[in-house]
């Protein structure tokens, strides 16, 4: 309204002038008049600058009533980081905790126990539900020596106890064929070897590719861990076939090996 009358005021001002003054430019305005057209602005701005603060005001007010009444939880306050949005945070389902006679490891949660006992000395076997070949065994047997280093190198201890890769079956004569040699229906080849120290006990690592010349898997993947403590050989094998080694059962296989120790 302050906008509307200033501007009322001021045409009525210029109609006077034209009335009174012909063939001429309509005079400035007079002090009193530019007097009423400033007080009109200000009182404008006034209003003006009262309505923006009422807004903000009331804009405060809702902004304050919504924080008090509403938590803010930790995965607002934290999300993009490491939280937890959608609740607390999940356990790794993918494998299980197994404790045996003396020894510890991880066990793939999808895989069965198995009764089959491949290896002198077995006191542990699982398989894969869907694939047999992908499995793990632990065997103790007893044992004169005092450490796993007593056995000579990592290759020289798998020497002693190759029998856990499977031995050839047929032992007639046979041409080479498929990179085998002849006479030979099966080859193992050590991939990686290591010596690490867990709990100050020293262990050996092998992963060992095993192929057979009637084998459907490419071959297999072996991964041993052995270590001695208090007379006793421990031995951890998993492994699984090439094929599904490349589709995702290297995950579960490798996570068996190096999660065995030895309480």
């Amino acid at each position: 309204m302050a906008s509307t009358a200033c501007f009322l005021h001021h045409h009525a001002a210029l109609s006077t002038s034209a009335r009174t003054t012909s063939n001429r430019y309509a005079p400035s305005l007079k002090p009193s008049q530019q007097l009423v057209v400033c007080r009109a602005q200000k009182q404008a701005e006034s209003e003006e600058s009262a309505a923006v603060v009422s807004r903000r005001l009331a804009l405060t007010v809702l902004i304050g009533a919504a924080a008090v009444g509403t938590k803010v939880s930790p995965a607002d306050a934290a999300y993009g980081e490491s939280a937890n949005i959608f609740g607390k945070p999940k356990t790794n389902t993918e494998f299980k905790s197994y404790s045996g006679d003396g020894f510890k490891l991880s066990i793939p949660a999808k895989w069965n126990p198995s009764s089959e006992v491949e290896f002198p000395g077995t006191v542990l076997r699982y398989e894969d539900n869907f694939d047999a070949t992908s499995n793990l065994t632990v065997t103790i047997n007893p044992t004169d020596k005092k450490s796993i280093t007593d056995y000579g190198s990592p290759e020289e201890f798998l020497s002693q106890v190759d029998y856990l890769l499977g031995k050839q079956a047929y032992f007639g004569k046979t041409d080479s064929e498929g990179g085998f040699d002849s006479g030979a229906v099966a080859t193992a080849n050590i991939l990686e070897t290591a010596t690490p120290v867990v709990d100050g006990a020293k262990y050996y690592f092998l992963s060992v590719l095993t192929r057979t010349a009637d084998g459907d898997e490419g071959g297999k993947h072996q991964l041993i861990s052995a270590t001695v403590k208090g007379g006793k050989l421990y031995i951890c094998k998993a492994q699984a076939g090439d094929k599904r080694w490349f589709k995702g059962a290297k995950k579960f296989v490798e996570n068996a090996a190096t999660s065995f120790s030895v309480a």
